[in-house]
């Protein structure tokens, strides 16, 4: 089967370098147009990121080859659209909020498929924010989308904040398997590669914790309610509950982002391996489906006194996983628990691949 060509907006940036890492041996996909800003466009790819490359994977050959557009010309991607060499791109855009939303607007409207990582539709209610696991049901709204707007085959979807992934799965499973979730304190120690590149200074965050990432707690307690959410009347209605409270923390972790989190059952409560049960057995359709970059098995337990943690943990499920540890009862709501995820993978470019795969498996993204 042919690979179906696509774009990286912010190609140079972390998140956009991921992507292209990723993409290197994808069995769906492959990276045939990248565009950054405008200090980088013109020159080949290779040379764009040269001293500044982070994975530790390697692009594939032929993307270091690629000259890399100016990202603001969307008649650029639509000319590459228009000759087969981009069937949709995936946003990594590092710019303001205003300037991300109305660039990914523009390239919506001119008929290219937006799949982002960035947070700037993400509280617009007719925009689906996907975890795959959990609400893949919130595609549907990109009918609504088109129709408001009157595109054709353009639309935006966009992924969460990376500081939830690690512990919205979990709590999916626990909602799915009958039990009402009604309070949670989170507490987050968040990596440095959350902040980007070149991030926070070193010394600012070495031998240090710093109790605060502007505006991370807000996306931490408002966002998993628009993705427990439901679609009525052509928008996206937040769920009620639920009531979120949460410390966010940037310490001195490269990748892997680790939860704490206290929870309040409502009058139906598990027992602890009732919990344990649900968790090790979870299963969703990304997994039925068995898209690429899924996890088999998207839940992983730790039975050890001292995990999850990022050294050891972060790559599990290839980075697509969440690893839970130190379940047992709370003193003052029910139960607590840590988990981890990788941030730049599972909470960046993974997570986004795995949405465009769930897209193309629903018929929104089509070559």
């Amino acid at each position: 089967m042919a690979k179906i060509p696509v774009g990286i907006l912010g190609a140079t940036g972390m998140v956009g370098q991921q992507y292209i890492a990723l993409l290197a041996d994808h069995p769906w996909f492959e990276a045939r147009y990248v565009a950054a800003s405008p200090r980088s466009a013109g020159k080949k790819y290779a040379e764009a990121v040269a001293g500044r490359w982070q994975p530790t994977r390697e692009y594939a050959p032929s993307v270091g080859g690629l000259v890399v557009e100016d990202a603001n010309d969307v008649a650029k991607a639509l000319a590459a659209f228009q000759r087969g060499d981009c069937a949709f791109v995936f946003s990594a855009l590092e710019m303001g909020k205003d300037e991300i939303r109305s660039l990914e607007e523009a390239y919506a409207g001119a008929g290219i498929p937006v799949v982002s990582n960035a947070s700037a539709h993400r509280w617009t209610s007719d925009v689906p924010m996907l975890i795959a696991e959990v609400n893949p049901q919130h595609t549907d709204i990109i009918h609504a989308q088109r129709k408001n707007r009157g595109w054709d085959r353009g639309f935006i979807a966009v992924k969460p904040n990376c500081s939830i992934q690690s512990y919205m799965t979990p709590l999916f499973a626990l909602v799915q398997a009958g039990y009402e979730v009604k309070r949670l304190i989170v507490n987050t120690m968040q990596a440095v590669s959350g902040a980007g590149y070149p991030g926070v200074a070193s010394l600012d965050i070495i031998d240090n914790v710093v109790p605060y990432i502007g505006g991370e707690e807000e996306k931490t307690e408002r966002e998993p309610l628009k993705i427990l959410g439901s679609i009525a009347g052509g928008a996206i209605q937040n769920a009620e509950e639920p009531v979120i409270s949460a410390h966010c923390n940037r310490v001195p972790v490269v990748d892997g982002h680790t939860a704490c989190v206290s929870l309040e059952f409502g009058a139906k409560k598990p027992s602890l391996d009732e919990v344990k049960r649900i968790w090790t057995q979870f299963r969703a359709l990304p997994q039925e489906l068995e898209l690429p970059m899924a996890p088999k098995q998207p839940i992983i337990l730790r039975e050890e006194a001292d995990r999850p943690q990022p050294r050891k943990d972060r790559d599990a499920g290839k980075g697509m996983a969440v690893t839970i540890g130190r379940i047992r009862p709370c003193n003052i709501f029910d139960l607590r628990f840590a988990a981890l995820s990788h941030n730049t993978i599972r909470g960046a470019a993974g997570g986004g691949i795995l949405n465009a795969e769930l897209l193309k498996a629903k018929g929104f993204v089509v070559y």
